[in-house]
């Protein structure tokens, strides 16, 4: 069975930084792209961040650009987000994806399409 676990969210004063970890277990995504997406109270989840298979290219929300990096380790089947630069903006529950399969790019990722999903993990950024 496959599993997402997020984790790394919590309370911050606007300024300060957050690192987001995401584990995977019951399967292998070395071949797939992943990343983030967050969702705010009242709003559609959106798109934050992503890496592809070896992490050699990222794509990144303009609203996060300079702020936050993407990374994964493929041997420990994980994927995190560096967060810097905090704003109470950026508060929201943050998810991590995994793409649809080896066949998609970071483009079809953006767009949400994903196959699994983690739990989410809560970031408050406070003023």
């Amino acid at each position: 069975q496959v599993q997402l676990v997020d984790s790394g969210g919590g309370l911050v004063q606007s300024g300060g930084s957050l690192r987001l970890s995401c584990a995977a277990s019951g399967r292998t995504f070395s071949s797939y792209a992943m990343g983030w997406f967050r969702q705010a109270p009242g709003q559609e989840r959106e798109f934050v961040a992503g890496i592809n298979w070896n992490g050699g290219s990222t794509r990144y929300a303009d609203s996060v650009k300079g702020r936050f990096t993407v990374s994964r380790d493929n041997a420990k089947n994980t994927v995190y987000l560096q967060m810097t630069s905090l704003k109470p903006e950026d508060t929201a529950v943050y998810y991590c994806a995994v793409g649809r399969g080896a066949d998609y790019g970071l483009n079809d990722f953006a767009r949400g399409g994903c196959e699994y999903w983690g739990q989410g993990t809560q970031v408050t950024v406070s003023s």
